[in-house]
């Protein structure tokens, strides 16, 4: 059955005159109090913290892509817009012309579509009895099919006409912030080149891209493969933010993925997690630190950074033996958490 250890951590109290304190000589040091605190066994969940910064979930480039004058810009530069609003209008006025020319080709290819396929079936019984020359009724055939063929090029140029107008009123492809317009009223756009015009970003969620070293990536999944440390839960790994200021934001993520590639200059897996923002307080291009849990370590204690010594020659604290004797013993320290070691090995 398991039995709480005492550890000896040496605060450097300073005893004040107490009247049980041995009387030191002359020249003598102080005593010092040394504290003793409890410790148990529990699960703690291992965070790392890293370095990242922000991104947009979304980002659409609006472009032109039908040539002319801007007329209007029917946005607020700054505003959130919707996916299909209208953000700017540019001159109609040649692709309307267009489109009436081409429903009058429309109009004109059905007449005669009309016409040679009134003439192919008065040509039927006129070949039956003789009256016409076998290649007379072929030609009346042929003429047919190439006025139906006709017909279907015309309401092709149609549709085209209509889909060129259509980009005339240049929409939202997404919904998001919209930045600044990049063009004014009265610039020529789409002359050559789909002109870019503004940007849109959706920014709930977030993105947050991070960096973790591939030894460490490695040294986890052993650690996880090997039962030493377990999952944090079932779901994807928890993700807290610490923003620019010091402050913690206030809802959490969850990591989506890391890359399949390490980077063979820093060494380094690129991770990527997703932040809820529906105020729109985190901003594309802020850098956060992350803090990633990744896994618990079950049976583990956590003690104050005080109570450990770290030397090149191994980790140690001060352990309280059941007769009051103080020895030191060697431990494994794991990560640190809010101001504490977490003891993976020795107590």
């Amino acid at each position: 059955m398991w039995a709480p250890t005492a550890l000896g951590l040496s605060l450097l109290l300073v005893a004040c005159g107490q009247g049980n304190t041995p009387a030191a000589g002359p020249g003598a040091p102080p005593p010092a109090e040394v504290g003793v605190i409890m410790v148990k066994l529990t699960d703690v969940g291992l965070v790392t913290e890293l370095p990242g910064r922000l991104e947009a979930s979304r980002v659409a480039q609006v472009r032109a892509r039908a040539a002319g004058i801007v007329q209007k810009r029917l946005f607020a530069e700054g505003s959130q817009v919707r996916a299909g609003q209208a953000l700017f209008q540019i001159d109609a006025s040649a692709y309307q012309a267009t489109l009436a020319s081409a429903l009058a080709s429309v109009a004109k290819a059905e007449a005669n579509q009309m016409q040679a396929s009134a003439q192919a079936e008065r040509f039927k019984p006129l070949i039956e009895a003789k009256a016409i020359s076998q290649q007379e009724f072929v030609n009346a055939q042929a003429a047919q099919k190439l006025a139906e063929a006709d017909v279907a090029v015309a309401r092709a140029a149609v549709q085209t006409a209509r889909i060129n107008l259509g980009y005339a009123a240049i929409t939202a492809p997404i919904s998001g912030r919209i930045g600044r317009a990049l063009v004014t009223e009265g610039a020529l756009v789409g002359q050559g080149e789909a002109t870019p015009m503004a940007v849109i970003q959706q920014i709930d969620p977030m993105y947050v891209n991070f960096t973790q070293s591939a030894s460490d990536v490695m040294r986890l999944r052993r650690q996880l493969e090997s039962g030493q440390l377990k999952r944090a839960g079932n779901q994807a790994a928890s993700v807290r933010l610490v923003l620019e200021d010091g402050s913690e934001y206030a809802k959490p993520g969850k990591l989506l993925f890391s890359d399949l590639t390490v980077d063979s200059t820093s060494g380094q897996i690129t991770l990527r997690a997703e932040v809820p923002n529906p105020a729109g307080t985190l901003l594309p291009g802020l850098f956060v630190r992350v803090r990633l849990e990744q896994a618990q370590a079950g049976s583990a204690i956590t003690l104050p950074q005080q109570a450990v010594t770290r030397s090149p020659q191994g980790d140690s604290v001060m352990v309280v033996s059941s007769d009051g004797k103080v020895a030191p013993r060697t431990v494994k320290v794991g990560a640190q958490q809010s101001g504490q070691w977490v003891i993976l090995d020795g107590l």
